[in-house]
């Protein structure tokens, strides 16, 4: 008897767990139904995927999505459009919305929100304060939460924990893997008057690598004192990874697309306040580090840190600019260019944004391409050349920071379980988005 599918993915080239080759791919209901040569069996669509790679869904576990409170920068809708059309199939939101997400309500509101009107997949992240520290278990438990985040240095919003007692206390309340900004807020404040007004490239000056390497000092002893699970998000210092690498036991790492590809001062130069982030892009000998450091197998987990503002608001006299770029919608083609010049292989391009984020957030049933797991798909042309081009992005404050920039490898389609939501920069149908679930809290 024939068996039949909802879905067959057809002569792609199969990059998962068990190595890359030429396999076909079933769905059903939703899922990974069957993986091999499916030459006889039949489905209500069928893709021909014959020179293009089938991936497991690409996860971007670092996105500020600003709804609610600054929805003309963005909100869940633009941001779930852009996600997909480059390649992503789920996201993790981060909590320095308005209000900031730091109860159980506020993380309940954002899940009610994003159904049904995101096209990706979605969690979303609890805010650490001085002062929620006993609330946290109720709020990381959760459907939809994705874990704890703390502030240690001042960014956009103003959620802060900056002060080891205070971060002692966090840690202590919690039971997941905490992420971390690492930045050293007592440094930033005596610094701050390095800010030269209308002079972006004193960014790098003012949030110095110092500022980065103490932070994650002193949170890796708090940390381990405390016996708990960390995850240090956007390294941009060739010393963390030295740092973290002695660390493994207990803290994992991400870096950005960013730091991987900008170096200064040329991005100053080139496109001035639109390269400000925190932390910062830094010379080249950082950006060197941060490649070392993810062949070395120490970064865990790619996130683009994607973090829209209008181009009026960069428009204004350094550092009254805010920082932060879009990001999420580029993640796909500026790393697949990275691994079309040799940087990294595709298979640690996967592991970077699908299976890392499974292993390390334990996600369940996503992040592998694999029978009964969640049919989340990113197909992709390795060999299209194409520039990145602002009229291309879907976010709503329009802009890159890699404007004109060719890349060779592009996403040709994205399938969220089971769902084809993007093909050839055509986005489909309704948003199918659900709250990701996690091992961890499956039970609550």
């Amino acid at each position: 008897m024939t068996a039949v599918y909802d879905l067959l993915i057809r002569g792609g080239t199969l990059v998962n767990q068990d190595g890359t080759g030429t396999r076909d791919v079933a769905v059903k209901d939703g899922k990974i139904a069957a993986i091999g040569d499916l030459s006889g069996a039949s489905a209500g669509e069928v893709i021909d995927a014959t020179g293009l790679h089938v991936l497991p869904g690409v996860i971007d576990s670092q996105v500020h999505l600003r709804e609610p409170g600054n929805e003309h920068k963005e909100d869940l809708e633009t941001g779930g459009r852009a996600a997909v059309k480059g390649g992503v199939t789920a996201v993790f939101e981060m909590p320095n919305t308005k209000p900031a997400t730091i109860t159980p309500a506020a993380i309940a509101d954002k899940v009610s929100r994003a159904q049904h009107r995101m096209y990706c997949d979605f969690a979303f992240y609890g805010g650490a304060t001085t002062e929620n520290a006993a609330d946290l278990v109720e709020l990381e438990q959760q459907p939809g939460c994705c874990g704890i985040k703390i502030f240690m240095g001042s960014s956009t919003g103003n959620l802060l924990v900056p002060d080891d007692e205070h971060v002692r206390e966090v840690l202590r309340h919690i039971k997941r893997r905490a992420a971390v900004h690492s930045e050293d807020e007592f440094r930033l404040r005596e610094r701050r008057p390095l800010a030269e007004t209308g002079n972006v490239h004193t960014h790098p000056v003012w949030r110095d690598h110092i500022a980065a390497i103490n932070c994650t000092e002193r949170l890796l002893r708090i940390a381990r004192e405390a016996g708990k699970r960390i995850h240090v998000l956007h390294i941009s210092t060739a010393e963390e990874m030295d740092i973290l690498a002695r660390n493994r036991d207990i803290a994992t790492v991400e870096t950005t697309p960013q730091h991987l590809t900008l170096t200064a001062p040329e991005c100053y130069d080139e496109i001035g306040t639109l390269a400000q982030m925190n932390p910062p892009i830094r010379e080249a000998r950082h950006r060197e580090g941060i490649w070392r450091g993810l062949q070395a197998g120490i970064v865990d987990v790619i996130g683009s840190d994607h973090a829209p503002h209008t181009l009026e608001e960069k428009a204004n006299a350094y550092p009254n600019s805010p920082s932060g770029m879009p990001g999420v919608q580029t993640l796909v083609p500026i790393m697949l260019d990275h691994v079309n010049a040799g940087r990294l292989t595709l298979e640690r391009f996967v592991d970077l944004t699908s299976h890392g984020v499974q292993r390390i957030f334990g996600l369940a049933g996503k992040g592998r391409i694999a029978v009964g797991y969640d049919a989340d798909i990113t197909i992709v042309d390795m060999k299209k050349k194409r520039v990145i081009e602002n009229k291309w992005i879907e976010t709503r404050s329009a802009w890159t920071p890699f404007n004109g920039k060719e890349v060779t490898g592009w996403p040709i389609g994205t399938i969220v379980r089971g769902i084809k939501v993007m093909w050839e920069d055509e986005i489909l149908g309704d948003a199918p988005g659900e709250p990701m679930r996690f091992v961890e809290t499956l039970g609550a």
